[in-house]
């Protein structure tokens, strides 16, 4: 069926004004750093208070929370359960209430722009009749479409809302430079593309990559925070940023991540062993090295290294971000490096 060019310049229209949606929610969150309820509040409460009000969150993020929220088990805070999150009494849409206006426009910009992007994809995919993920933009805008769908999950079921400066704006600097740097019109596939397997391998691997970006960004998050906490214990001066004192505490940013990371890992297996079946059919054998092969690979490796790095009390901390960080470098370096510019069966980039 012929490309319908009008239903591409829509979901580009999507694709832009989800850029600008989130963008203004990346202001809003920051605008909560600067100016939200926590801020405000702390103007008037000692520091034991603080720490009292701080000890009774049962959130994996959220500073925010209900003054009246029940303070969290012992069992939730104990050593003895490290990857153990703590119950959570009061409801999403109370607890986003309380966090103040400004948490509250940066969800409702968020959820927006969720929207905005979601439609963008599917009109793409309407537009090209099958799955819009056949050339690099269409799948840099496929994964951030996951990574804002997930961490906006994460934001409501966490209260993970003081992480949304970060993520949400990796987001957007990600989206912008598909936009202005390797946009491309909506198209027929190349030949070796046009088969089911594009619906099942290239969806998996669209997933995960979401979801490990996601998992980078908690990531790059944790060592700058682990940083700092290392200096006030240190008896050093902090950083002396407001935004460091609002994060949520370093063990709650490694098991979130570590979380992610889990949840993502098995959606790549999956799509490394669908591309295997999907190259058996296309050509004959299910593993040739194929350099884009290769590098899924090792990035495969590099993130069970981190599972099991981080399932290893000696290796947990920053040892085994720096191993997260690395998977993700990787799996970066395929798709910006490999794929464009080195010859393989896989050079379907559209990236002239």
């Amino acid at each position: 069926m012929p490309v319908n060019l009008a239903l591409g310049h829509v979901s580009t229209d999507f694709l832009i004004a989800a850029l600008v949606i989130y963008s203004l929610s990346v202001v809003a969150f920051a605008g909560d750093f600067a100016f939200g309820r926590p801020r405000r509040a702390a103007s008037g409460a000692t520091g034991q208070q603080a720490r009292a009000r701080a000890a009774s969150l049962a959130s994996v993020g959220a500073v925010a929370a209900a003054p009246a929220a029940p303070p969290a088990s012992p069992a939730a805070s104990s050593p003895a359960a490290p990857d153990s999150m703590p119950e959570i009494a009061v409801s999403p849409l109370r607890a986003i209430r309380q966090a103040g206006r400004w948490v509250q426009a940066a969800m409702a910009l968020s959820a927006a722009g969720v929207l905005a992007h979601t439609a963008a994809v599917v009109t793409r995919g309407l537009a090209v009749h099958r799955a819009p993920w056949g050339n690099m933009y269409e799948f840099v805008t496929a994964l951030t479409c996951v990574a804002a769908i997930f961490f906006l999950f994460v934001m409501i079921k966490y209260r993970a809302w003081t992480l949304g400066l970060f993520v949400m704006g990796a987001v957007v600097v990600a989206l912008g430079l598909a936009e202005t740097l390797i946009y491309t019109a909506a198209g027929q596939l190349v030949p070796a593309l046009q088969s089911y397997w594009l619906s099942i391998h290239v969806t998996a691997m669209t997933l995960a990559t979401g979801i490990f970006f996601v998992a980078a960004v908690l990531g790059v998050v944790y060592l700058a925070a682990d940083r700092d906490a290392k200096r006030v214990a240190a008896g050093r001066a902090g950083s002396g940023n407001g935004i460091m004192r609002r994060l949520p505490s370093v063990e709650q940013i490694d098991r979130l991540t570590y979380r992610t990371v889990m949840f993502g890992f098995p959606v790549w297996t999956f799509g490394v062993i669908a591309g295997a079946i999907w190259a058996d059919q296309a050509w004959g054998r299910y593993w040739g090295w194929d350099p884009v092969e290769t590098w899924a690979f090792i990035t495969w490796v590099l993130y069970a290294a981190f599972l099991h790095a981080r399932a290893t009390a000696g290796w947990r901390g920053r040892r085994a971000h720096y191993i997260q960080l690395l998977g993700f470098t990787s799996l970066m370096f395929n798709i910006l490096v490999v794929q464009v510019f080195i010859a393989g069966l896989h050079s379907y980039a559209g990236v002239s």
